[in-house]
């Protein structure tokens, strides 16, 4: 009996000194969260550093010290969980790109985002792919096969614009704007949902009918993902509309559009589809309708909560991806051979840069014969900053890599050792030296004007206080009122294809969505700025 009994007290002393461990660990981490934050304040003037490279500084900084005090055992305060990436962290990143972006440009230039986004990730994974089979055969690192080569160019075609939106004015720049951010969250998309496909097919065995396979269930996650965001949007703009919970509490209209947004994800995961894709259709979605179906003061809450979370939790990932560049176990596996290790690494970034260049210049040749406006067109130097904004990797690509080559954020392989420190070693390089030249280069190829010969007036009625909403009647030039015939047949819709769907889908809206869904102009909310406007 008195056995047992010390053996519980042994167990209690053990899992409190556990608990109190994680209570330390946490407690540093948000504190370097808040530091993150400040430094970040205060550089945010500075020509070369922004708040992703600050967050990655301090990250190896804290790593060492944390390396040099565990006598070489450990690098970082947390484990590595996808989990928590994938579930806690990206989905109000995601979320929040959709909900603030400016949708006139957005859709304005859909096609050429989709091009870039959807079409140029499945060219530069192919070109990833093919380089790293014929290169990294001749390497000794380890066994690979067909599925691992391909889960590499996946791995490494998403990209992290975060740097360059940085940087970028999307009211002086709003096409070159609206192309890196949009082509960002596509290509994002595209390459975990094309990451999930080679996951679930054998690969190896490749013939016509996997092939045929492979593609349908790429379109088939694509669309069916795209599908569920929207009608969970209009699902809590339709609920939110109908119940007016504002005229007892703010509060549930802000939970309750969070819990929604969440939910489109976690819908997407239970189902097997894309949550990026479906998260961010349902930003878009529910800034469309449900943001206008709320009380002023819930619009203003839900507006920079939606924006406090991803910005928290962007911080949060490039903080953990600099201590877990430390990493002794996976180093320690792949020092055997520290030359293999540069030779991947470099490889890699050549591949990046190349597979980057073959979609980007090629397409936009493309995209410019489709214009005849010469401010539509993409020009020569735009064309750079866009290929130079996809080169930095981020969290997607760690998150990725960790799942093909480790289990639980551990590798007994030394070929996979390999590749997840020469994923960390790119996503690194990239960031700091791709990202510190970023805005040194787009201040040189894209001087801002002195003067700006035009103003863009500030819209309270939109998630973005200088958005202008999406396909809405105010917002667009009205083709008849400047002699501009409407578009009524074929012919005008082949040669203004972007400006005749706009104006029939505007027309669909009117007519039927908003009537049912709410959105702005079409829900009276008292006190709103829709409200005062009728009076």
């Amino acid at each position: 009996m008195v056995f047992q009994f010390s053996s519980v007290l042994t167990r209690l002393g053990t899992l409190s000194t556990s608990d109190h461990a994680s209570v330390v660990s946490m407690n540093l981490f948000v504190a370097l969260l808040c530091a993150c934050i400040v430094i970040g304040h205060l550089l945010e003037e500075n020509r070369w550093m922004n708040e992703s490279i600050t967050a990655l500084a301090i990250g190896l900084c804290t790593g060492v010290v944390i390396l040099l005090t565990s006598g070489g055992k450990s690098s970082h305060l947390l484990v590595f969980s996808e989990d928590l990436f994938f579930i806690y962290l990206l989905p109000p990143i995601i979320f929040n790109a959709g909900f603030q972006v400016k949708k006139k440009q957005f859709f304005r230039n859909f096609m050429t985002i989709m091009m870039f986004g959807a079409i140029g990730t499945l060219i530069s994974c192919t070109v990833i792919s093919f380089g790293v089979t014929q290169f990294f055969r001749r390497l000794d690192i380890g066994s690979l096969d067909m599925g691992d080569y391909l889960a590499i160019g996946a791995i490494f075609a998403a990209t992290d614009s975060v740097c360059t939106l940085q940087v970028l004015n999307q009211d002086e720049t709003p096409l070159l704007y609206s192309l890196v951010f949009g082509e960002g969250v596509v290509n994002d998309a595209t390459s975990v949902v094309l990451f999930n496909a080679i996951q679930n097919f054998d690969l190896n065995h490749m013939n016509f009918r996997i092939a045929l396979q492979f593609i349908g269930n790429f379109f088939y996650l694509f669309l069916a993902s795209t599908f569920l965001g929207v009608m969970t949007g209009l699902l809590s703009a339709y609920i939110i509309k109908k119940l007016y919970f504002g005229r007892h509490s703010t509060d549930r209209e802000v939970a309750l559009m969070m819990l929604m947004a969440y939910l489109s994800y976690m819908l997407a995961e239970l189902f097997f589809l894309s949550g990026i894709l479906t998260v961010f259709f349902c930003g878009i979605v529910m800034s469309h309708y449900t943001w206008h179906n709320v009380t002023e003061s819930s619009r203003v809450t839900t507006k920079h909560a939606f924006a406090t979370l991803s910005f928290v939790a962007e911080i949060f990932i490039f903080l953990y991806v600099g201590m877990d560049a430390l990493d002794i176990e996976k180093w320690r596996f792949a020092s055997s051979s520290p030359r293999t290790s540069i030779e991947v690494s470099s490889i890699l970034i050549g591949l990046i840069l190349a597979g980057r260049a073959a979609f980007v210049f090629p397409l936009s040749f493309l995209s410019n014969l489709a214009k005849k406006s010469s401010t539509d067109k993409i020009n020569f130097k735009q064309q750079i900053v866009i290929w130079w904004a996809g080169l930095m990797r981020g969290a997607v690509s760690i998150a990725l890599a960790y799942n093909q080559f480790t289990r639980s954020g551990h590798t007994q392989l030394r070929g996979n050792a390999i590749m997840i420190t020469s994923t960390i070693t790119v996503v690194l390089f990239s960031t700091a030296v791709f990202g510190l030249l970023t805005k040194p280069l787009i201040i040189f190829l894209l001087p801002p004007p002195k003067h700006l010969s035009f103003t863009v007036s500030s819209d309270p009625t939109s998630p973005k206080s200088v958005a202008l909403p999406l396909l809405s009647q105010d917002s667009e030039v009205d083709f008849d009122s400047h002699g501009v015939p409407r578009p009524t047949s074929l012919r005008m819709l082949l040669t203004t294809p972007t400006h005749t769907v706009h104006r029939y889908w505007r027309k669909f809206d009117d007519a039927f969505m908003r009537p049912v869904f709410g959105g702005r102009g079409f829900t009276f909310i008292p006190g709103s700025p829709t409200e005062r406007s009728t009076h």
